[in-house]
């Protein structure tokens, strides 16, 4: 060997007839079982390839390959274990030319059919599969830094290595599943599982932009056939290897590839649509630290969009059951695990909103309530009910979306376009949904993670003991409550008196009278939130709505709470402690009290014991400071429908209330009247009201159509009809006039 060695490095030009030489004696031992000599043929190419290094190599090398290939095409095991190993060693070598003819579609194909041996020993098909994968191992070294070897990304290649790593990391995972053999990593050093997987690493770690979709779709199509959704610990598994594998400018693509897939099985068991979301969660929750690319949105929308599909195959079961027609128990199965869908999709909309930076938190923000119909509005076509049901409250999602949000203006965190929907929903008659509302104001308003010091609805007894943080209200800020102020003000007031409400809903009520106070109250709010406590209180002893008692008593324990708190914000103790302390003797109206099991109820509220409430005449009294105007708690404070002055004075209307009855009042005064004129007004004259607003119709079209069809004048002249007769008049060209874009 030394001096064959010698020869060929002294004469290069004579290894192509050497290694033709040894690929003929290697082909004839084969076919002849003469395996010692095999062997040695083998030995020796391998020498001489670590050995020559020289552009006559080439066709040495080609020679070479032949000869792997005919070890690889055997049924001897240990021959195509020896062809793979003498290919591994030339996989390792560094050319110093790239090979412009050189295809590896043989050895794909070899190599991964290797990796799927079903050979009847099992020590013999370990050794196989191992080697398929370190063969695949090797052309992948080879040909991915090489430009001209981009082929093996293609998808024809990328079909056959993808599915024989994940066969092979699927393998282990069954192997697990029936328990491990403690003996077996003694007797198998070289682990298939962890061979794969750490080829499938290499692989994807040298995928560049363009490849990504290729190394990423087999795996999809490999877990479809092999039905790893359901469970899909494995699927998950794989997704993770990946996303922390590639580079990170890449991720963008793999939840393109997921949210497609998705999109694809959008109609199959809610299993496995539920198993592609939870791989969706693991991807975006690696990516959301960093970059995801502009499919912010889009995983969103398509999100979204299959949540309303989950629900409204949860409904239909639903609306099947409820016509009597018969729902077969796979049915039931089929409606509960629809939850198991709509809850994976939760879980990853609110993951992932969660860990986006707050510019992108915002539009998510808008984005998800955008898909909310707003109440009162021309374009919403759903009643409260099916609004209900559409978004029901475990679908509403925005809560985890704001958890931790910090933004530093309420304008920037609350546009309209996100409060109208917003507010819409705390309107409905669902105490959860009004409850995730809340939750959501106090995410985003709560700058200074104060909530949790609050603890609760209480009468605190020394907030300064809290130790409350807080800033100067911005000039932003103040602008915003002027702007948006009476709109908050009048969805807690009309939050309040809703009889479903519970212990948890006055809770956050009181949170987030307190947040507000702390967040954005300059001198002109404290005195707005003061007139909305008193008129709350109002209107729980007038109760002309017959609200129940434990509510009246939750809403007086709520003001009770909230102007013990304020006083003690503004640096005014006496502001409340007065009617605290003479509120002990009556506990149905404090928060430690009302909100206890089996606390006892009052028949009714006595409206005549003035000292056991809070008064206006003596809350101005102790409102004194530079800012307050105190003479504004003698004007009640009413809700309406616009974010308008909401205060009247009910001693000068004309001044303070030019519209007292609001918007609803008005709306409901006009259809009253065209319902009594169409009722009760002569036929004529209703036939005639119709026939002048239809001849008014005709002629705006007629009008509309005569500039539209008309046609452009020309030098030629135009057409016109004057006394039914055509008559044609020249225009000269002067006197025409072109568009703008026509003119040079």
């Amino acid at each position: 060997m030394e001096k064959l060695t010698f020869y060929a490095v002294s004469a290069p030009e004579k290894l192509d007839r050497i290694g033709a030489y040894l690929a003929e004696r290697l082909s004839r031992d084969v076919v002849r079982h003469r395996y010692g000599y095999v062997v040695i043929a083998m030995e020796a190419l391998d020498q001489l390839l670590m050995a020559c290094h020289s552009q006559s190599i080439k066709p040495f090398v080609e020679s070479f390959l032949h000869m792997v290939a005919k070890l690889l095409e055997s049924q001897e095991p240990d021959l195509q274990v020896l062809g793979t190993n003498s290919f591994v060693k030339f996989a390792n070598i560094e050319e110093d030319t790239p090979s412009y003819h050189r295809r590896y579609d043989f050895f794909v194909s070899q190599f991964s059919a290797m990796c799927h041996s079903t050979h009847e020993d099992p020590e013999t098909r370990t050794r196989i599969r191992v080697a398929g994968i370190k063969g695949l191992q090797g052309v992948v070294r080879k040909t991915v830094n090489d430009e001209l070897q981009a082929i093996i990304w293609e998808p024809q290649h990328m079909d056959k290595l993808i599915p024989s790593m994940l066969f092979n990391m699927q393998d282990a995972e069954d192997l697990d599943s029936q328990g491990p053999d403690p003996l077996w990593a003694q007797k198998h050093p070289e682990n298939p599982a962890s061979l794969a997987e750490s080829c499938f690493r290499e692989l994807l770690g040298r995928a560049a932009y363009g490849n990504m979709n290729n190394a990423v779709r087999p795996v999809l199509v490999h877990l479809d056939n092999h039905r790893l959704w359901e469970p899909n610990e494995f699927a998950v598994s794989c997704f993770r290897i990946i996303m922390y594998s590639i580079q990170a400018q890449h991720s963008h693509h793999v939840i393109q590839q997921v949210l497609g897939h998705l999109d694809m099985h959008n109609k199959n068991t809610p299993r496995m649509r539920a198993g592609i979301v939870q791989v969706l969660l693991e991807t975006v929750a690696i990516a959301a630290k960093g970059s995801v690319g502009p499919t912010v949105l889009e995983v969103f929308n398509t999100l979204l969009k299959h949540l309303r599909m989950s629900v409204d195959f949860e409904l239909g079961e639903n609306s099947r059951r409820n016509s009597g027609a018969s729902v077969s128990s796979s049915g039931r199965v089929k409606e509960s695990e629809e939850r198991i869908v709509q809850n994976a999709i939760i879980q990853t909309i609110g993951f992932f909103g969660g860990n986006l930076p707050d510019y992108q938190r915002a539009e998510v923000m808008m984005f998800i309530m955008g898909k909310v119909p707003v109440y009162g509005t021309p374009c919403h076509t759903l009643d409260t009910v099916k609004i209900g049901l559409t978004f029901p409250p475990d679908t509403f999602d925005v809560p985890q979306v704001t958890s931790g949000f910090k933004s530093k203006t309420m304008v920037a965190a609350l546009p309209a376009p996100f409060l109208d929907p917003l507010f819409s929903i705390s309107l409905m008659e669902d105490c959860e949904l009004r409850q995730l509302v809340l939750e959501i104001l106090l995410n985003i308003i709560d700058r200074h993670d104060n909530r949790a010091k609050l603890r609760g609805i209480r009468i605190i007894p020394n907030v300064a003991a809290l130790k409350i943080k807080r800033e100067k209200i911005s000039k932003q800020d103040v602008g915003f409550m002027k702007k948006h102020g009476q709109q908050l003000y009048r969805h807690i007031y009309l939050g309040c008196k809703e009889e479903d409400n519970g212990h948890k809903n006055f809770e956050l009520l009181f949170t987030t009278l307190a947040v507000l106070t702390i967040e954005l109250a300059n001198e002109e709010v404290v005195v707005d939130l003061i007139r909305l406590a008193l008129a709350l209180q109002d209107m729980s002893l007038a109760n002309e709505e017959n609200m129940p008692m434990i509510i009246r008593c939750g809403i007086m324990a709520l003001v009770a709470a909230y102007l013990n708190f304020l006083s003690q914000m503004i640096a005014n103790p006496a502001f409340c402690q007065h009617r605290v302390h003479e509120k002990l003797m009556t506990p149905y109206l404090l928060p430690e009290h009302i909100f206890r099991e089996k606390c006892p109820l009052p028949n009714d509220l006595e409206k005549e014991d003035r000292s056991m409430y809070f008064q206006t005449v003596d809350l101005a009294e102790c409102l004194v400071g530079p800012g307050y105007n105190a003479e504004r708690l003698s004007i009640p404070y009413v809700p309406q429908v616009t974010g308008k002055q909401g205060f009247v004075d009910r001693r000068k209307p004309a001044l303070f209330s030019p519209d007292t009855t609001g918007l609803e009042e008005q709306e409901k005064e006009k259809r009253r009247q065209v319902m009594e004129k169409f009722q009760k007004a002569p036929f004529e004259e209703i036939a005639a009201h119709c026939e002048s607003k239809a001849n008014m119709l005709h002629d705006r079209l007629a009008q509309i159509f005569e500039l539209t069809i008309r046609p452009p004048p020309s030098p030629s002249g135009v057409v016109s009809i004057s006394a039914g007769h055509a008559q044609h008049q020249s225009v000269p060209v002067y006197e025409m006039k072109f568009p703008d874009l026509c003119v040079y």
